[in-house]
């Protein structure tokens, strides 16, 4: 303490001015005050302490308290005075006098210290006491300020909280929103601005923090304004302040940001009615019973890059996996669009594709709705989805793009064109059922378009947005079949996933969920498991589908246990005809569909005898030009690119699944005698052309032997769909195929009689299981 003392008088011998320097000091040198020092303090005489001699303190000059070395309401300038003063119980208050302000007091407690009391010809000020941990404190917080105070230390003007009843109220203003919206505005001020925009936010509004937020990072500094104020009130305050700093287009910006928040919730809601309903299932008093895509979406197999060839799991024979298929990686639903790669800079396109049947639908239905809830991709601030059928409407006329979104979705016309075109804040247009509009894609003959509001074909704005030139910053997804790849120019960047279908452990999860009562899912589960054929099938979605429609009409028929059959044929005949129908063209009839299965089928057939499942443009001949394409739209087959060498790429076709080969090649033996009386089987056709015409027991008779005489079984599994086909139930489906009525009421017992005379004679013991499958199949 003597020390600091002594420091102090130094400086008051000093002819400059100082810090220290005594107030009384400066006036003197400054010609100011006309008062002594002598007239204006008097020094007691020091009580002894104990027994210590008495101190001599004649000579003693006063000097003042350093300064703290941070900016507070000590600070004084030649204006001020100084003084100290007793309260009378032994503490010593220092009082700093401003002529043009209120005085302000400190007081530091002292049991053995001077008092200097302070005589000066203004009126009293009541002073205000702080401990001595305040008075060197760096953050000095007096509970008021001065009215008119210099300093930068605490806000100097309170602005009153913004209470605007309808700005920013929206119930799109979520927690979660206004965070991001408001950290966003920050983020992009300077160093400088930002510094700016916590003095401003701790001048005006200081019930916000405890502490000066200048110290504080961005996120701790949002924190702290949203635990204080709603977040419309948050909202309005930093828009208050960006106006204040002279930022209006910040505050601007944030304010649309905030209304295309609003766009963002109605198109949401839209897009939840729209796609949330998945079905409509019949219960068991024959009513409806709405079914949402939560309740039966299950998870799929999603491989990370396309072109993996077909299925080729088979009951009876071993088909090596296409060397596409080996050993690729899976992603999740979630991770089909990452922000990496919505946020790389240039055209964005991912392409899902998968067979017909594999849950791409299902799929582009539950990649809405994750956006809808809030599950994926929050980074994307709007996102349109388009089918193929709805975008079919525009063809007859020129359109611009931005009049498609706005006739879709009216939502979209309170947005400003630009916004379409937000690099930040993106924009993405989903497609489903690409291929649909596969005439349309011609990348090599079409004219550029980069604006939205122009009118042009609608091939022209799929191409160019495709393409990357029409809205270059959006982002595209699309799910199509895989053979549109083969209309994508070459120099169009994306990249290529394809849906699998279902796992093993899926194929049964789907059932339960798509079946509330667990007893009906488990006799759906049986019965697919009573047959590897069913089973394997199952990895299709729409195939499950087709197996869960056919429990759900034997409920309403026969009560809450049905017996479905066991007959594969039927839910194959099904499912052809469901995939020929989904892309039936407008000028299409039963003839020409009969004739097109039957020239595939005996496709079929031919490469079924030669043991090859690939097609070739060699083995095309049985087509006409002009059903080439018809070959993939139908369904029917796939397209994918083999490797048969390093540098080699050979664009390649199947069927959509073995058995559905077999099943064709089945189904052009059966439609040749039904329709014509024709034996497919040359040597056994004849033989009996030379006696009479063939019954159905003679062709029956003939694919049996023909069966039997491969050794490999490769002719087993369409006997089997032969055989189903010759019972009531298929031809029932099949009659508009037919040609002519004819008489088939005891086929099926006639070929039965065959079918047991062979597994009697047994000369086949290793076929004979095949050969009882083949009267299930008939249910004999």
């Amino acid at each position: 303490m003597m020390d600091d003392i002594e420091m102090e008088a130094g400086a008051v011998e000093s002819d400059s001015s100082s810090v220290g320097d005594p107030v009384s000091g400066r006036q003197q040198r400054g010609g100011g005050s006309s008062v002594g020092s002598d007239e204006m303090f008097y020094i007691p005489e020091r009580r002894p302490s104990l027994d210590l001699a008495p101190i001599d303190t004649s000579d003693w000059d006063f000097v003042d308290w350093a300064q703290s070395p941070t900016l507070s309401y000590m600070s004084m300038t030649s204006g001020e005075q100084s003084g100290r003063m007793s309260d009378g119980n032994g503490n010593t208050s220092f009082q700093l006098t401003r002529t043009d302000s209120n005085s302000i007091c400190c007081s530091l407690d002292s049991d053995n210290c001077e008092e200097q009391i302070l005589k000066v010809s203004e009126p009293p000020v009541e002073p205000k006491v702080f401990d001595e941990f305040d008075l060197f404190s760096d953050t000095l917080e007096p509970a008021g300020p001065p009215e008119s105070s210099e300093t930068a230390s605490k806000p100097s003007t309170t602005l009153e909280i913004p209470t605007d009843p309808n700005e920013f109220s929206h119930p799109s203003v979520t927690v979660a929103f206004t965070f991001k919206a408001i950290c966003a505005a920050l983020k992009k001020l300077s160093d400088k601005g930002l510094e700016s925009f916590k003095n401003m936010l701790w001048e005006h509004y200081p019930k916000v923090f405890n502490t000066t937020p200048l110290t504080m990072d961005i996120v701790s500094l949002v924190g702290s304004l949203l635990e204080t104020f709603s977040l419309a009130v948050s909202l309005k305050i930093t828009t208050t302040v960006l106006e204040e700093m002279g930022l209006d287009k910040a505050a601007a910006e944030l304010r649309h940001l905030c209304f295309k928040n609003e766009v963002r919730r109605c198109l949401r809601e839209t897009l939840k009615m729209k796609y949330k309903r998945e079905s409509v299932d019949v219960d068991r008093q024959g009513g409806q019973e709405d079914r949402t895509l939560d309740h039966i979406f299950t998870p799929l197999v999603i491989s990370s890059r396309g072109h993996n060839g077909p299925n080729t799991e088979h009951e009876v024979l071993t088909i090596e996996k296409l060397d596409t298929n080996k050993d690729v990686g899976q992603v999740s639903l979630q991770s089909i669009f990452p922000p990496e790669t919505a946020d790389a800079a240039g055209p964005k396109m991912v392409l899902v594709t998968g067979v017909a049947g594999s849950g791409k639908s299902m799929l582009f239905r539950r990649f809405v709705l994750d956006w809808c809830e809030e599950r994926s991709h929050e980074n994307i601030l709007f996102l349109f989805p388009f089918s193929a059928k709805e975008l079919k409407q525009f063809e007859s006329s020129d359109v611009s793009f931005l009049d498609i979104i706005q006739t879709l979705y009216p939502e979209s016309k309170k947005l400003r064109q630009k916004d379409f075109q937000d690099e930040e804040h993106q924009t993405m247009f989903v497609f489903d059922g690409l291929d649909e509009c596969q005439e349309m894609l011609d990348f090599f003959h079409t004219t550029i378009l980069s604006d939205i509001s122009e009118s042009a074909p609608l091939q022209v704005i799929v191409v160019n947005l495709l393409r990357g030139r029409l809205l270059y910053h959006s982002v595209l997804l699309g799910f199509s079949r895989p053979q549109v790849q083969a209309c994508i120019s070459w120099d169009t960047h994306y990249q290529n996933i394809e849906v699998r279908g279902f796992s093993a452990q899926d194929r049964d999860e789907y059932f339960k969920r798509r079946f509330k009562d667990p007893k009906q899912a488990a006799g759906v589960i049986g019965y697919v498991h009573s047959s590897p054929t069913l089973r394997i099938m199952c990895h299709l979605p729409l195939f499950c589908s087709l197996v869960a429609d056919e429990w759900d009409g034997l409920v309403k028929e026969q009560g809450s246990d049905p017996v479905l059959t066991r007959s594969v044929t039927y839910i194959y005949t099904k499912l052809i005809l469901a995939l020929l129908h989904q892309r039936r063209a407008p000028d299409s009839s039963v003839d020409k569909e009969r004739d097109f299965l039957s020239r595939l089928g005996k496709l079929a057939l031919h490469m079924l005898e030669q043991g090859t499942f690939k097609i070739t443009r060699h083995t095309w001949k049985e087509l006409e030009k002009h059903e080439e394409p018809l070959l993939v739209n139908a369904g029917l087959c796939t397209e994918y690119i083999t490797r048969p060498h390093f540098l080699l790429e050979e664009t390649m076709m199947s069927f959509l699944h073995p058995t559905v080969q077999e099943y064709l090649a089945a189904f052009y033996v059966f439609i040749c005698f039904r329709n014509q009386g024709r034996m497919v089987f040359e040597q056994q056709s004849k033989l009996m052309g030379l006696f009479k015409a063939p019954t159905v027991t003679d062709l029956y008779r003939s694919a049996v032997d023909t069966s039997l005489s491969c050794a490999d079984g490769k002719l087993d599994i369409f006997l089997r769909f032969l055989c189903g086909l010759a019972c009531t139930d298929n031809q029932e489906l099949l009659q508009p195929f037919f040609s002519a009525p004819a008489d088939w009421s005891t086929a099926a017992r006639d070929v039965a009689a065959v079918i047991r005379k062979r597994i009697k004679e047994n000369k086949y013991p290793g076929r004979k299981d095949n050969l009882q499958r083949c009267l299930e199949e008939m249910n004999m």
